[in-house]
């Protein structure tokens, strides 16, 4: 999370008043960086993960676990430690920024969107070396051992994507009731999202632009005796306190789905990111089209979220429901009213699966993209006048049919071309599974890409391997200069497939069957704009229809390779055929084979997800009932679990189906 500014923010109704000044001046602010940056070159090839945690606290005379509110107080220890800010680390500052790095610098830690949430860093970013992978886990074990150190005997930072009887009574402390006015929700209070301005402004402004609170339904996991029909027994169809209260007796609460109404659903819930520095704009632009269809496959491998509101879900995975909390659509918008105040209809919630392509890569078809793309039109054309080409130009003009939620008054008195406060305001609340980043003003940042799909996983071992791993992949992209290229309507298709229980092994996704397809010979590669077919100036060789580019693969034949007639080399074939290429000593490849070895067995179902070992733990628990319940003495007994699992690193006997008969079982070839 960047830097939370400080201001007046405007409710609603003068936030609307507004929208269309903030997007114009967001678009000058975007063309000075793109003035001042778009020749940037040589920039050091970095990276940096965003590791993201629950604060549990437990109740052990009662035998009972709630989510700890106390992140102000955890984060104003951290900031105070002396010893940790000569490293470098502790918390950034919101008026001088991130703290000076040191050569050994210490982990920094943000807040998040809950107050029960503390988001860590490491001090400085990484570098491309093999040296500095071998360092992740270690550094995520470093992070962890201190956010401990600087929490309440009783409280654990646990990295699990949702805490399960989020939304039950009695699931918070220090506790308070519901329904506050910000939220409105029926099942958590206001005091559950951080206290800056921000946070409730932006629950508050989603709801009333949308005209009625966010609608989250999970299809529940129907047991034998689960009641079905299903109605969320938890939803108070009574309920008064406020006009969007009408909502479950207009509809809001689906039959056969677990019911949630409030942000803190969605941005409550833990992931995993990664973002890289490219050494110029091509090649962040490359970066971000070639991983946008690996993302999808992440999320299935990554699963780990089968529980909601103390209910188990009919899926394993959290993008959906967070699109859902953050869903400011209007009802015009969702097409379920004629077009008569809005703009357009727009197809997906502002945290949506990528909707474009950007890299003027010859090979990217026109074919690939979104016919039916929602852009603004005027804001294209400014961009395309300010010189920037059609494809680029395209894609924040899509992002820029949003609206900005949160405005402060004091950013309205002047236009600042020298910083970005008007960009980042739509920028930042487009929550897509890609990112593309420019270079802010002031510093010596360069062109990044963020890879977001992700779930948190258990263990700092999980979570560094699939680090490196994304890591390997985009050093494979481009020393392979690999094409992942499908259409980007399939990539929204596999973002959906992902959901599915146990997609890992039961479910086919959508992928490309030659990533070593040849480039169009003599190609300008549609550096002068004004097209969306990069390369339509050249002669390319003959091509076939889309459709046979592309073929359902399992996610084993994606990660592992397929032996069928799709003949998929597979990720981790590519990645150890780039190992090969750079003559890594074998000390460093059996080290990187243990994070490999963990991705590989994971994806042919040899090791389970997080989703379903949490779903297994439940099912076979003593007081489960078989009804789809899971009630506070099974969280207690799971969280404890998660805690054990974590501490061991893997080893604890109740881990032995995601990580082998034991950690050391992973192979170090």
């Amino acid at each position: 999370m960047g830097l939370l500014a400080l201001g007046t923010p405007l409710e609603w109704p003068e936030a609307k008043k507004v929208a269309g000044q903030v997007r114009e001046w967001g678009i000058e602010q975007l063309l000075a960086i793109w003035r001042r940056a778009k020749a940037k070159e040589r920039d050091a090839m970095l990276w940096g993960d965003e590791i993201e945690y629950l604060v549990v606290a437990y109740d052990h005379q009662n035998n009972k676990v709630r989510l700890s509110l106390r992140q102000a107080d955890i984060l104003e220890a951290l900031a105070s430690d002396e010893k940790l800010l000569s490293q470098g680390g502790g918390v950034p500052d919101v008026q001088r920024g991130d703290p000076k790095k040191s050569d050994v610098a210490a982990p920094v830690f943000h807040p998040e969107f809950g107050r029960f949430m503390l988001e860590a860093t490491p001090g400085k970013p990484w570098g491309i070396g093999f040296k500095d992978l071998l360092d992740v886990e270690q550094n995520m074990k470093w992070r962890r051992v201190i956010a401990k150190e600087h929490m309440a005997p009783n409280e654990f930072p646990i990295t699990m994507t949702t805490f399960p009887r989020l939304g039950s009574p009695d699931c918070i402390t220090p506790p308070y009731p519901p329904s506050g006015p910000k939220l409105r929700s029926q099942f958590l209070p206001d005091e559950i999202a951080n206290p800056h301005i921000r946070f409730p402004t932006l629950a508050a402004n989603i709801r009333a632009r949308r005209g009625r609170k966010v609608e989250i339904n999970v299809p529940v996991f129907r047991d034998e005796r689960t009641p079905w029909p299903f109605h969320d027994p938890t939803v108070d169809y009574d309920l008064h306190n406020w006009p969007e209260d009408d909502d479950v007796r207009n509809g809001a609460a689906k039959e056969n789905h677990i019911y949630m109404d409030a942000m803190a659903f969605g941005m409550g819930s833990c992931c995993v990111q990664i973002t890289f520095q490219a050494k110029n704009i091509e090649e962040g632009r490359k970066m971000y089209d070639q991983l946008s269809p690996l993302a999808p496959i992440m999320l299935a491998l990554t699963a780990a979220t089968p529980i909601y509101k103390g209910f188990l879900a009919d899926t394993d995975a959290r993008w959906n429901q967070i699109s859902r909390s953050v869903d400011d659509r209007t009802p015009e918008e969702l097409g379920e009213k004629p077009l008569e105040n809005d703009r357009w209809r727009i197809p997906k919630s502002r945290y949506a699966s990528n909707s474009t392509y950007i890299s003027q890569d010859a090979r990217l078809r026109k074919e690939y993209l979104d016919p039916n793309l929602v852009v603004d039109p005027a804001l294209k054309a400014r961009l395309m006048e300010g010189g920037m080409d059609d494809l680029l130009a395209t894609h924040f003009a899509h992002l820029f049919i949003r609206d900005p939620i949160v405005v402060f008054a004091e950013d309205l008195q002047q236009l600042d071309l020298d910083k970005v406060d008007h960009f980042e305001n739509l920028q930042s609340t487009n929550w897509q599974h890609m990112r593309f980043k420019p270079p802010p003003p002031g510093n010596d940042t360069g062109w990044r890409v963020e890879f977001r799909p992700m779930e948190i996983q258990m263990t700092d071992f999980e979570n560094a391997a699939f680090c490196i791993f994304i890591v390997l992949i985009t050093r494979a992209i481009l020393s392979f200069d690999l094409n992942f290229y499908i259409p980007i309507a399939r990539v929204a298709d596999n973002m959906e497939t992902a959901h599915a229980r146990d997609a890992v092994n039961t479910q086919k996704f959508w992928f490309r069957k030659d990533p070593f397809s040849p480039r169009p010979a003599a190609s300008t590669n549609g550096r002068s704009g004004g097209t969306n077919t990069p390369g339509a100036d050249a002669t390319p060789p003959p091509l076939g229809p889309v459709e046979d580019e592309y073929a359902q693969m399992s996610v084993d034949e994606i990660i592992n390779g397929s032996a069928s007639t799709a003949g998929f080399p597979g990720l981790i074939p590519l990645v150890e055929s780039y190992l090969d290429s750079m003559n890594v000593d074998v000390e460093t490849r059996c080290e990187l084979a243990r994070y490999l070895d963990l991705i590989r067995r994971r994806a042919d179902g040899s090791l389970w997800t997080a989703a379903r070992w949490i779903r297994e733990y439940v099912q076979t628990h003593d007081k489960y009932q078989k009804d789809s319940v899971v009630g506070d003495d099974m969280q207690w007994d799971l969280v404890k679990a998660v805690e054990r699992v974590t501490v061991s690193d893997g080893k604890d006997e109740v881990a032995r189906q995601m990580f082998g008969e034991r950690r050391g079982g992973l192979k170090t070839q």
